[in-house]
């Protein structure tokens, strides 16, 4: 039975080139960019090299890139290390990555006054939305560019605007966009978090875009690394992987958005025409790879394990959180009833799914949503 993977919103398959770049790299002997000889300043300049690659990829400056373990240390330091006093607002929503959301709880536990806003089955905060939950004691505002179950992309152009005119901070969870789709980071954002193992890099290593002159107190102490912001020896074998799946996307990144969009576009039309009341979860405009359906009627988890022992990996949540088989807090925080979010299956593509995967997927989907409808209620 040939496997079809629609998950790739959880993980992407490691690219073959970055693989052998990596292996090359662990060939070449120890390396501590930190050390003065012959062998710490050959993984020094390695170093160098890959915070210039992903720099230039995303117009910044090199000294703005941090390098970190993956996307939720790199959120993890971006909003613990720009923490204004006790006591004052924050901005966020409902339905964040748990690397955000359970942030902003255990935050506002902890004497902060953070609004969590609630965009509804739009599935991104609307710049009004912002506006009018700013206050004068609104001290930092975070975000996600991308919401990872449904694809729906923020604003980010207008809502940074926004936050440069107000002069509050913006920070803004990259990972779900990263790979998907060209884009540009806006003077108003003042970092973003991101994760390698989404766009066919290695897992265990990410970065963060800290704007120059931002304040950031890092979340551990030790060594000087990463502008003494990050301690700890880099994983350069890591780093190195990372900086050539970027290199991919900077070659390659509109025809790899162009396909993942058409695979999506013909995925959802093929779904439609054989399940009639299909319903796409996010009313907003979405990045190219993802599509969250409700199939009404439909049982979700039975439906997404009978998919895995036809061969079709989907995902039910993020899945950080996925693990229970829970229904999606952000389904239900988007308005769905608890009857539709239960429906719901999140199918995420890749540069490297097939036209012939995604019909073949569709034909083993309304064949297992057929065949569930037939049973007795």
């Amino acid at each position: 039975m040939k496997r079809i993977y629609l998950d790739h919103n959880a993980t992407t398959p490691i690219d073959p080139l970055v693989a052998e770049v990596m292996m090359q790299e662990f060939a070449k002997g120890p390396q501590n960019p930190s050390s003065v000889h012959f062998f710490g300043q050959e993984a020094k300049k390695t170093l160098l090299t890959s915070r210039q690659t992903i720099a230039r990829f995303l117009k910044v400056k090199p000294q703005e890139i941090l390098f970190t373990s993956g996307g939720t240390e790199s959120m993890n330091l971006l909003i613990r290390g720009s923490l204004p006093p006790k006591g004052a607002h924050l901005i966020t929503t409902d339905l964040d990555h748990p690397c955000v959301y359970e942030n902003m709880q255990t935050l506002e536990q902890a004497g902060y006054h953070v609004s969590f806003l609630s965009p509804g089955k739009a599935g991104a905060p609307s710049p009004k939305q912002v506006v009018a939950a700013i206050r004068q004691d609104t001290k930092l505002i975070i975000l996600s560019a991308v919401n990872s179950e449904t694809g729906v992309k923020l604003d980010i152009d207008s809502i940074a605007k926004i936050a440069q005119e107000a002069n509050i901070p913006l920070i803004l969870d990259g990972v779900a966009l990263l790979g998907k789709e060209p884009f540009a980071i806006p003077h108003g954002v003042t970092g973003m978090g991101f994760s390698a193992h989404k766009f066919h890099g290695p897992r265990g290593i990410g970065f963060c875009f800290l704007r120059s002159g931002s304040p950031l107190s890092p979340l551990f102490l030790g060594g000087n690394q990463e502008s003494h912001l990050r301690a700890g020896t880099e994983n350069l074998p890591g780093i190195v992987g990372l900086a050539t799946a970027i290199s991919l996307l900077e070659k390659e990144g509109k025809a790899y958005s162009a396909h993942m969009h058409h695979l999506r576009d013909l995925f959802e039309k093929t779904l439609q025409k054989s399940i009639p009341n299909l319903q796409i979860n996010g009313t907003g405009p979405r990045v190219a790879n993802t599509s969250n359906l409700c199939f009404p009627g439909v049982d979700g988890e039975s439906l997404l394990i009978h998919l895995d022992m036809k061969g079709i990996a989907a995902s039910h949540a993020t899945a950080c959180s996925a693990g229970a088989l829970e229904v999606s807090r952000v389904l239900l925080n988007m308005g769905l009833p608890k009857e539709e979010a239960s429906c719901s299956l999140r199918f995420s593509f890749s540069r490297m799914n097939t036209e012939e995967e995604v019909l073949q997927a569709t034909k083993i989907i309304s064949e297992a949503v057929e065949s569930y409808t037939r049973l007795p209620q």
